[in-house]
């Protein structure tokens, strides 16, 4: 216990032993290079840690719809559905008997409310009837899609802004002109400021094949990036923009595959009666997805940066201390000359007869 307190209330002071050893001084000088070289390359020059960063980017996307629309590619129409009573179509409720389907009653159908009683579809083929808008639905009719909509085009227009540092920006950019405008389509390597997109350039940057595509229906990503470093110009803070599939995990589901959706259009008969036709679309739907990060210089991060620079270089410290006491012939020697333990009385007293000895020495030298 005695042992344990003493060793508590210690004092350790460092000690300098200067090592004349070229292995040593070649891994000292190596490792603090190479720190210094990481420091200086990657976290000035390419991160730029010396910025304060705004990545709370504030933007507006004005489209002729809105930062999410569809463009339609095939329709399924069914037209003149009133309310009434008519044949399910789908084969899991084909029946021979009422008893199939009474089963059934009080359970939501594909397309109503399913009554209990098995009547007749086509031909020989008898389903369960329904309570609801007839004729029931058939969405396994085989459609072209509109191949036209490749060339149709898409207009964007973004502004950000970056709160931070009160910076705003649109990607209308100071070159552009009316007659530019009426006369481009973006192209990823010579118009690679033009908001205005071709469906089929987009879909082919997205890397997709457009008429499979049409046909099943599906999301595309349009991404705008703004990386700007505002310690330069304003001229070098520009959008950039990347085109992805966004769904394409549905690409692999058997049961749902693409995108499609229902509306309806409603009517009324001279007598009152309301009648409606009812479409399934199936469409590209369009994701306009903005992100980005502003960065200026500023004092904190820097001296931040450059303290965390300065303690790292003595890392090189600590691995040459570790080959020296351990790996180097000599080792114990230099354990010797860099460890040493003095006690109290005994230190003050060594203290007091050497201090006028050297002293002394200085005198005659």
């Amino acid at each position: 216990m005695w042992s344990c307190i003493t060793d508590f209330f210690t004092y350790e002071t460092t000690k300098s032993v200067v090592v004349k050893s070229w292995t040593i001084g070649v891994i000292n000088r190596a490792v603090q290079l190479l720190i210094f070289s990481y420091f200086i390359g990657w976290v000035f020059v390419y991160e730029k840690a010396y910025q304060l960063r705004d990545t709370a980017i504030e933007s507006s996307v004005m489209t002729k719809g809105a930062s999410v629309f569809c463009i339609i590619t095939k329709m399924i129409t069914t037209e003149n559905q009133v309310q009434g009573y008519c044949p399910e179509n789908v084969d899991k409720y084909i029946c021979t008997h009422n008893s199939n389907c009474t089963r059934l009653v009080n359970k939501p159908g594909s397309y109503g409310i399913l009554t209990g009683r098995c009547v007749p579809f086509k031909d020989t083929i008898k389903t369960c009837e329904i309570n609801g808008w007839c004729p029931a639905e058939i969405d396994t009719i085989k459609t072209t899609p509109m191949m036209e909509v490749e060339n149709f085009t898409i207009f964007i227009k973004n502004s950000i802004r970056f709160p931070t540092f009160n910076y705003t920006k649109g990607n209308f950019l100071p070159t552009i002109t009316d007659k530019y405008i009426n006369e481009c389509n973006f192209d990823i390597v010579h118009n690679t400021y033009c908001p205005i997109f071709k469906v089929g350039d987009v879909v082919r940057y997205a890397q997709q094949n457009f008429t499979k595509l049409a046909d099943k229906g599906g999301v595309i990503g349009i991404k705008i990036g703004w990386i700007c470093d505002l310690d330069k110009s304003d001229g070098h803070c520009n959008p950039s923009y990347s085109f992805t599939r966004l769904d394409a995990l549905s690409q692999k589901n058997a049961v749902s595959p693409g995108y499609n959706f229902r509306f309806a259009k409603y009517y009324k008969m001279e007598n009152g009666t309301d009648y409606r036709t009812l479409v399934k679309a199936y469409a590209i739907r369009f994701d306009v997805l903005v992100n980005g990060e502003a960065g200026k210089f500023n004092m904190i991060p820097t001296l931040i940066n450059l303290v965390a620079a300065f303690t790292s270089i003595g890392v090189g410290t600590v691995l040459c201390d570790i080959i020296l006491l351990n790996f180097l012939k000599g080792a114990e020697l230099y354990k010797a000359k860099k460890f040493e333990e003095r006690g109290g009385p005994h230190f003050h007293l060594l203290l007091a007869t050497e201090l006028p000895q050297r002293s002394a020495h200085c005198l005659k030298v």
